[in-house]
């Protein structure tokens, strides 16, 4: 069975939200609801997969990747394109690319995929389990 959602706790929950409105349809997603203390997006076209929830943070603390809790999420997309497109589109939104599109043989093949940082530090990834 797939991952219901996962809650992401944000910063600043207005900016969180215009830069994931911004990504969020190039990694295959669709709004599912708002309000003033939550937001949501669901897979696109009635697709099964994972709900992304996210919530104003509470406590005052720098995320950090290397801490216990989550360490990134990573989207699959269809085609090596699309990885390259959402990099790209990462870049204009203000994201820190920490890994260029490109393959990773360290991983099972194939895997093409680039990682950047989201506004509150969290690892991003786009990812392509295809050979184009």
């Amino acid at each position: 069975m797939p991952l219901g959602h996962l809650g992401i706790n944000v910063a600043d929950l207005p900016t969180a939200k215009r830069y994931y409105d911004a990504l969020m349809p190039d990694l295959g997603y669709e709004p599912f609801l708002a309000s003033d203390d939550e937001f949501a997006y669901r897979p696109a076209e009635g697709k099964v997969g994972t709900f992304l929830f996210f919530y104003p943070a509470i406590a005052d603390a720098p995320y950090s990747s290397d801490a216990s809790g989550l360490q990134h999420l990573a989207f699959m997309v269809s085609t090596r394109a699309a990885v390259d497109r959402v990099a790209e589109l990462a870049v204009s939104l203000g994201s820190e690319i920490l890994h260029e599109p490109q393959e990773w043989p360290q991983y099972p093949p194939p895997y093409y995929a680039s990682f950047w940082r989201g506004p509150d530090g969290v690892m991003l990834e786009a990812v392509c389990h295809k050979h184009r």
